[in-house]
């Protein structure tokens, strides 16, 4: 194998593990980003939830005040 094959098979390992790394930092990155949608996700259903109980309480109190009126 000549200077200029070996030269080349190094460049080309050499970039194949800079590509594996950035591989697997943007694997960890969509990860977290996963990770996070999923909390608020989980943020976004306690949120409407709560809304909705607001919404029948104040229905409720609604329908009670015009009923005593």
């Amino acid at each position: 194998m000549g200077d200029d094959m070996a030269a080349l098979l190094v460049a080309v390992a050499r970039e194949n593990a800079d590509l594996r790394q950035q591989l697997a930092t943007a694997q960890d990155m969509l990860m977290e980003t996963t990770i996070d949608a999923g909390n608020l996700h989980a943020l976004v259903e306690a949120v409407q939830i709560e809304r909705d109980a607001w919404r029948d309480e104040a229905g409720r109190l609604a329908a009670r005040s015009t009923r005593s009126a």
